[in-house]
């Protein structure tokens, strides 16, 4: 059976999810039941956006590409800060960058380099790649460094924030027109096909943009499920709003994508794939994780801080380091994706065995 059946066979949780919602079911059964529901509904995400791309021309068709990536995990965030949830929301930012640069790559990388044995991509497009990654954890990590010292001021610590989220939106944007100037080559900022080669339309546009709406509309609705569920599931299961919002928050809103990268990867082309993995990290870091910050300011009058503990730090600042070096040379082996898993294996194990630690998790 295709992934892609796979995928659509689990179309049946939705609604399994949301009669367990209104029956009040267990929080566990309803936060696992709407979190199988929202993997097929972001896959219908990605598929819609990209038939409307087939239409629309190369260039909108990327800017959708680029907005929409991640619609299912900014949904599950905005519904976290709503609820309250701001930790949970940085978390799943930081969880969204290692996910993508030592879970999706380094299977990439593994099941790809197991097949075919060293693979070659694109050595320069990998060091644009490497150098905007390292420049939007660093628009990360300064504010977190720097508050200790204005965490008096509240004023200045909201206007760090919000300066560094501006120019962070500034950097994605030029980061767009630079791929529209430059399609000959492949650029991670915007989403990559599902195929590694071009295919006729399925749908329409009006189809698509209708499965667009509906699948949006259905993963808000699952995205409250489970939002309301993660107190419940935190206080059963002793586990911290980090480690399901590093954890299992990315999972559920990118592993539709992430099947695409290693599929690809496994075709051999694995400058598509980390077009995929590396792409997606871009566009949290440089793209939803400032957007939130300005959502915040709107629902609750003040801006989501860009601040993160400093655990959050060494993990990602450890993550960007060990990927850029792998894909810096041009290459890769089946070795280079055993390193990035142990990595993610690490970084997950630290943080489900933060709960024991016990108090606050403490900043820079």
């Amino acid at each position: 059976m295709s992934v892609d059946r796979i995928l659509k066979g689990m179309l049946i949780f939705v609604p399994i999810a949301l009669i367990a919602k209104v029956l009040n079911a267990d929080p566990i059964l309803i936060f696992i039941l709407a979190a199988l529901g929202i993997i097929p509904l972001a896959d219908l995400i990605g598929e819609a956006t990209e038939e409307i791309a087939h239409h629309t021309g190369p260039k909108i068709g990327g800017l959708l590409n680029a907005t929409l990536g991640n619609a299912a995990e900014l949904i599950i965030t905005i519904l976290a800060i709503q609820a309250g949830l701001l930790d949970l929301v940085k978390a799943s930012i930081v969880g969204s960058i290692i996910g993508n640069m030592l879970l999706v790559m380094g299977f990439s990388l593994l099941l790809g380099g197991l097949k075919h044995g060293i693979q070659k991509f694109d050595a320069r497009q990998a060091g644009l790649n490497a150098t905007l990654l390292i420049l939007a954890v660093v628009a990360l990590v300064v504010p977190s460094l720097f508050d200790a010292t204005i965490r008096t001021n509240k004023a200045a610590e909201f206007g760090m924030s919000e300066g560094v989220a501006l120019v962070m939106i500034i950097l994605y944007a030029l980061s767009i027109v630079y791929s529209f100037r430059n399609q000959g080559s492949s650029n991670s900022s915007d989403a990559v096909s599902r195929e590694a080669v071009p295919h006729d339309a399925k749908w329409s546009v009006r189809t698509s943009a209708i499965i667009l709406v509906v699948t949006t509309i259905g993963i808000v609705f699952l995205s409250e499920a489970l939002v309301g569920a993660v107190e419940h599931v935190t206080a059963a299961l002793g586990l911290s709003e980090f480690f399901i919002g590093i954890i299992v928050i990315p999972l559920v809103g990118n592993i539709a994508e992430h099947l695409v990268a290693v599929q690809v990867a496994l075709k051999n082309k694995m400058e598509l794939s980390l077009a995929v993995s590396v792409g997606s990290s871009l566009q949290v870091a440089l793209f939803v994780a400032p957007v939130l910050v300005f959502i915040t300011l709107v629902i609750t009058g003040q801006p989501l801080l860009l601040v993160f503990s400093s655990f959050e730090l060494i993990a990602i600042i450890a993550t960007v380091i060990v990927a850029a070096f792998i894909a810096l040379d041009g290459e890769s082996n089946w070795l280079e994706g055993a390193m990035l898993l142990a990595v993610y294996v690490i970084v997950a194990i630290a943080f489900f065995y933060l709960p024991s630690v016990g108090g606050t998790v403490p900043h820079p």
